[in-house]
């Protein structure tokens, strides 16, 4: 594969080291996804910033990254795990947490990042709406491909960083037409009247999506049925929720281009059954303790609508007790809100407004919040992850006023969080038995390697953000094949990583600390797994002849070698046998 010229000269170490390494990264990708070429980038977000998500893997890396070198393009940094102004009413019970946030984001800001603190650059953030972009957060990714002429791949925290430092980034995946085409069809039967019904439909998608189905570039749905008019706010609801899943973009009939339809697309139907089942599922169980707004952070039209809520409260003499609304908005939507009064009804009601920073990147008090509602089920969904394991409760932006102001709405015990098992944790694998060696490719940037070990094996996908614990490598997600397994000294095979684009800063973390596994080995190209091994030196391969996940059992004595271009996946002895 030829070389842009700057390129070459950056990863033959001409412009430093810091770029050096992120141009081995940008080569390592474009080779694995069996890219055309290259395109230069106008802009990059970066993800992985607050304390709790990136963690010790993402500090030590960046303090590794530092020195010579800073971006090529415009990029700006996403949400913060605080709001620096408001770090008495957060009351964030962890160990020197404001230090460690600002050493993260003064690392950033050396390398010439625009400390925007914004999960939303596609709101007010960045001017241009067309062209190519190298995001990494996921609501974002699925915002400006759907809605906008913006055109970027699901980038990892590490992918995007690399194309920041260097302004190139693989020609693959989302940047080619041909792979920007629907695989599930969706046919919304009931009417969408607030920002959370919209939220419900974009995540019940992804929660239909089965591993069997051919979602290569993750779950693309064409919905038909949504009503005449789409708010910006109803836009972002859907495409954040649907993005927990790995949605990349969507289409809407009669509010984007009607694309062209196989014939071979998964179909769903979304009822008025489906939705009131969510509300009546998520529905609040016990008190509440804490109402947040802004996931991904409010627009100015999701302000607008809790203000006139408050207001409407307000005006008749009540105020919110213990400061029990919590907002989460950027700083350019806090100063058009400021401007337009919208501030100041919360405020004045007692709502506190953060900045900055965005619900689920930020560690609650456990002595004060053990039960959090929410109008987001991308709030929702990482609450009651690993990040914070919260019980989180959803409903529209009304019933959590309501909720705020009254706190007996929802009076009694708490339910203890119990996350159910998801469709999609169905697996097919069956036990396999006889030889089997099979080959594949390694990264163009890691010298020849030989590991053996044990296999840790599934054929579902592995989500390291929030289900994998950070310090010890156990998958902790309940149904998983691999629920309650520590990836620690295995050779593990999955078929990619899902979930947040952060998930590279954890495996780095597990590999840094020595509870990473061995080796890698994945069936898909994988944005969110291969950024760490490239930069770590972890031995890692993919695109096998057959299916890794299928063709190896879990517990397998396996060895895998890579010689020049190729790997080879050899079983030495069967489980159980």
């Amino acid at each position: 594969m030829e070389l842009p010229e700057r390129l070459a000269n950056m990863l033959s170490g001409e412009e430093g080291l810091t770029r050096q390494k992120a141009a081995r990264l940008v080569v390592d990708l474009a080779i694995t996804a069996g890219a055309d070429g290259f395109i230069e980038v106008d802009h990059s977000h970066v993800s992985g910033v607050s304390v709790i998500t990136g963690g010790h893997g993402l500090r030590r890396f960046l303090a590794d990254l530092a020195g010579e070198g800073s971006v090529a393009i415009p990029t700006t940094l996403n949400s913060a795990g605080c709001d620096k102004r408001k770090m008495e009413e957060m009351d964030i019970d962890y160990p020197d947490f404001l230090e460690q946030q600002f050493e993260i984001i003064s690392a950033y800001e050396n390398l010439g990042i625009e400390a925007t603190l914004s999960c939303t650059p596609y709101d007010r953030g960045v001017e241009n709406e067309s062209g190519y972009a190298s995001w990494a957060e996921s609501n974002a990714v699925a915002f400006s491909n759907s809605w906008t002429d913006l055109v970027t791949n699901r980038e990892s925290g590490l992918s995007a960083l690399a194309t920041a430092l260097t302004g190139y980034a693989p020609r693959w995946g989302l940047h080619l037409e041909q792979n920007r085409i629907p695989n599930i069809v969706v046919d919304v039967e009931c009417e969408l009247s607030t920002l959370a019904d919209w939220s419900i439909l974009g995540d019940w998608i992804g929660k239909q999506v089965r591993p069997g189905w051919n979602v290569p570039y993750g779950p693309m749905p064409f919905i038909r049925g949504l009503p005449s008019y789409v708010s910006f706010a109803s836009k972002k609801a859907l495409t954040a929720a649907a993005a927990n899943y790995g949605c990349p973009m969507l289409w809407a009939e009669g509010h984007t281009p009607t694309p062209d339809l196989t014939g071979d697309e998964e179909s769903l139907v979304f009822t008025e059954k489906d939705l009131a089942s969510r509300y009546e599922d998520l529905a609040p169980k016990g008190q509440v303790d804490l109402i947040v707004i802004g996931c991904p952070q409010a627009s100015l039209e999701e302000i607008r609508i809790t203000a006139a809520a408050v207001r409407s409260r307000s005006e008749m003499g009540m105020l919110i007790p213990n400061e029990r609304l919590w907002v989460f908005t950027s700083g350019h939507n806090y100063e058009l809100a400021e401007a337009d009064g919208s501030i100041g009804i919360l405020e004045e009601a007692g709502a506190v407004i953060l900045r900055d920073t965005c619900p689920e990147v930020t560690p609650y008090n456990r002595n004060h919040y053990n039960h959090l509602m929410t109008n987001s089920l991308k709030a929702e969904h990482y609450l009651t992850s690993g990040l914070n394991k919260i019980p989180t409760s959803v409903g529209t932006i009304i019933d959590c006023v309501a909720h705020a102001f009254d706190p007996s709405l929802s009076a009694g015990e708490v339910v203890p969080l119990q996350p159910k098992a998801q469709p999609q944790h169905a697996s097919s694998k069956v036990h396999q038995s006889g030889e089997c060696s099979i080959d594949g490719s390694g990264l163009n940037s890691q010298d020849d390697w030989v590991v053996e070990g044990k296999a840790m094996v599934t054929d579902v996908p592995i989500t390291y953000l929030g289900y994998v614990n950070r310090d010890s490598g156990v998958i902790e997600e309940t149904g998983h094949p691999l629920d309650g397994r520590g990836i620690e000294d295995s050779i593990l095979i999955y078929p990619k990583g899902s979930g947040s684009t952060v998930a590279p800063y954890v495996l780095m973390g597990l590999i840094y600390t020595g509870k990473g596994p061995k080796a890698i080995v994945n069936r898909d190209v994988c944005s969110l797994t291969l950024p760490a091994c490239s930069l770590l030196n972890l031995p890692y391969s993919h695109g096998f002849e057959n299916d890794p996940c299928l063709s190896v059992n879990d517990g397998d004595l396996v060895r895998v070698s890579k010689v020049m271009d190729k790997v080879t996946l050899e079983v030495l002895e069967r489980a159980g046998e």
